[in-house]
């Protein structure tokens, strides 16, 4: 089983912490004043008075959250312990998706575990490992998150006996359909945010014009070298195919080398393989760190104007880098004239069942609160679908555009490569997007990433 994945990628970039650990959430005093803020306690309140007394119990969560994010999550469900009396364990490690593994084939499940993306889940249910989620759970999030079908989906795979259940619930999520700028650079060109992607084409080629470069555009990432650039194919899957084409494709129901596949690569190239859109020339584009690459877009003059990057991309910024000031970003937009409504690429963690008990799918309701959400809102960078929560409660203006993107999808899908086999997502996608770059024909990159797949079958 392949278990490295952009998503391990994502986590260690937010916590490298190489520690596990494991505190009681009653441990926690709340640290939100309950009634003060504008945080959502009317629900929370509502559902305190009649949550059963589970006092005496004690709900294990295992989950890939290090330091600091493990604390931020232990002050979440201390509001559940607060109002049930149960205890809540969570430990995290940075090797969760092996030891998940080993404790369930061990009998040593936790009751809950946090998968940073839902190919593991989907295998432990398929093995009867998972417990199905209360009745009415998926018509809850339907009803509950921004582009509910989706989350939906993604929360739902067969069971043992190839019946379709649903097992997880999205719980802190990541956006990846962004693009960073900086505002002062644009004011001073006279630039207005595009809102289509005829416009950000336009607005590409307009800056060319105007003798400057676009785009910082960086694919090197040591072992991992090769998957920004699958990100970008992701995105122009959603942005020239239905969801239902994307998911055909992630699941090899349409083949690699699928005209339509071979576009978006090469709607991909139509900003990285053009010397005149991106800093540095093409030949440098599979080179450049990702990590370096958006540092362009703060050098005097500006080396680009543009960088299309997940959420977890300032942590890359220079040191003085004010938000607002110097930097901004804006949803990475479809094209008009296809009519694809509004599609969000990004990742998160799915929480599900690996050991029933009362007390824990009483835990599982309590993640259906906006307070369960907003708590973390308030502390860390963390994103919610939940189209509940009060987005005055984020932490900051960032989070908070990030957080309106999320409730503006009509469409949610899981990062593309993370749900392919490992020798695909996490290695000849990879690879194969650098060959490309390049300057490998992209029908002929598609053509040798499918014979990998078929390979592995």
């Amino acid at each position: 089983m392949k278990i490295f994945r952009k998503s391990a990628i994502s986590v260690g970039i937010i916590a490298a912490s190489l520690l596990s650990v494991a505190v009681q959430a009653e441990d926690h005093e709340l640290v939100f004043t309950p009634g003060e803020g504008a945080f959502t306690w009317d629900s929370y309140n509502a559902w305190a008075e009649s949550a059963p007394d589970l006092s005496g119990q004690t709900v294990t969560i295992a989950g890939p959250w290090l330091d600091p994010e493990d604390d931020f999550f232990r002050s979440a469900v201390a509001y559940f312990s607060h109002a049930t009396g149960a205890e809540v364990v969570y430990t995290g490690s940075d090797a969760f998706e092996q030891q998940i593994v080993v404790d369930v084939q061990g009998g040593s499940a936790p009751n809950v575990a946090v998968f940073p993306q839902p190919g593991l889940a989907a295998v432990l249910a398929s093995e009867g490992s998972l417990s199905p989620l209360v009745e009415g759970t998926a018509d809850w999030v339907r009803d509950n998150y921004a582009a509910g079908q989706s989350w939906v989906d993604l929360g739902t795979y067969p069971d043992a006996e190839g019946n379709d259940q649903m097992y997880g619930l999205f719980y802190n999520v990541n956006v990846k359909s962004l693009v960073w700028y900086n505002p002062e650079n644009f004011e001073d060109a006279g630039y207005e945010i595009p809102d289509s992607m005829e416009a950000l084409k336009a607005l590409t080629e307009q800056i060319v014009a105007d003798g400057d470069t676009p785009w910082c555009i960086g694919l090197g990432s040591g072992a991992a070298t090769g998957w920004p650039a699958t990100d970008w194919v992701e995105d122009m899957m959603l942005r020239t195919q239905s969801p239902e084409v994307y998911d055909q494709w992630t699941t090899n129901e349409i083949p690699f080398d699928d005209p339509r596949v071979v576009a978006a690569i090469e709607e991909f190239g139509w900003f990285a393989r053009d010397d005149q859109k991106v800093a540095g020339g093409a030949g440098v584009v599979a080179s450049t760190d990702f990590r370096d690459s958006p540092k362009g877009l703060f050098s005097s003059p500006p080396q680009c104007y543009m960088h299309r990057q997940a959420s977890f991309v300032p942590a890359f910024f220079p040191e003085d880098v004010e938000f607002g000031l110097d930097a901004d970003f804006f949803y990475l937009p479809g094209y008009a004239e296809k009519d694809l409504g509004s599609p969000v690429l990004g990742g998160g963690t799915v929480m599900a069942v690996t050991s029933p008990s009362d007390a824990t799918f009483e835990l599982m309701e309590f993640f259906k609160l906006p307070l369960a959400h907003e708590v973390l809102m308030a502390q860390t960078g963390f994103l919610t679908p939940h189209t509940g929560v009060n987005p005055e409660t984020y932490k900051d203006e960032t989070l908070r555009g990030q957080g309106e993107i999320l409730l503006n999808a009509t469409t949610f899908r899981f990062d593309g490569s993370d749900l392919m086999p490992g020798g695909v997502g996490a290695g000849t996608f990879w690879t194969g997007m650098v060959d490309y770059t390049g300057g490998k024909d992209a029908a002929e990159v598609a053509a040798d990433i499918q014979k990998s797949w078929d390979d592995l079958k």
